[in-house]
């Protein structure tokens, strides 16, 4: 426990450091799971902190406020929406640290952006579903969590198990991979919860398809 916390400390609070390299810390998880509580709680702590810190999204992402980052439990920071990952580059210019929501709906420069940041002394931010609907890892959050320093899972409650889920289930028919959605459109799932609402979804389109 003390070596947690030590880590944590150090992450909050040694930003400049005689080598001027940062670092890149990932969040990650399925879906309600609270990832964008936690990029909020660090950012918070470090604009307490004095530090000067800037905030992007993805200009797609609109579903509980054009510009601000807002969490499912309406817990909210200011942000820049972008339409590309290359342009964070420009707006976070003399920044000690960057965060980034929802970074598995960005083009895959969004790891250059997030390296070229880190080796210049910056840390970065990162929150973003590790996983798609189906289960398959999201756009470039792979690369992201492979080059970060470091990577924290959290976890949902699996809607019909009650243990921790890690998948982000969609109820709703569509085969798109980018879905904006809430509570109506998702549910978190265990893996064996997942697997057989998976497997049931399958068997129903074999239906529907052998009836048509």
């Amino acid at each position: 426990m003390y070596f947690i916390l030590s880590k944590k400390m150090f992450l909050e609070n040694n930003i400049h450091n005689h080598e001027e390299v940062g670092w890149i810390e990932v969040i990650c998880g399925s879906m309600f799971s609270g990832k964008t509580e936690e990029l909020i709680r660090r950012l918070r702590r470090a604009q307490f902190a004095k530090q000067k810190v800037e905030i992007f999204k993805p200009s797609f992402d609109t579903r509980y406020d054009d510009t601000n980052i807002v969490s499912h439990n309406a817990t909210e920071i200011p942000s820049t929406p972008v339409e590309a990952a290359a342009s964070i580059l420009l707006l976070a210019d003399g920044c000690d640290v960057v965060g980034i929501d929802e970074a598995q709906f960005f083009d895959d420069e969004i790891v250059n952006v997030c390296n070229d940041l880190a080796n210049r002394g910056v840390r970065v931010i990162v929150a973003g579903l590790d996983m798609d609907y189906k289960g398959n890892p999201f756009g470039p959050m792979p690369y992201l969590m492979a080059t970060a320093e470091y990577v924290t899972k959290v976890h949902a409650v699996c809607t019909r198990t009650g243990h921790l889920a890690n998948y982000s289930f969609r109820k709703v028919p569509n085969d798109s991979q980018r879905m904006l959605g809430e509570a109506e459109s998702y549910e978190p799932l265990s893996r064996a919860a997942f697997i057989k609402a998976r497997a049931k979804d399958e068997a129903q389109k074999t239906t529907n398809l052998t009836k048509n």
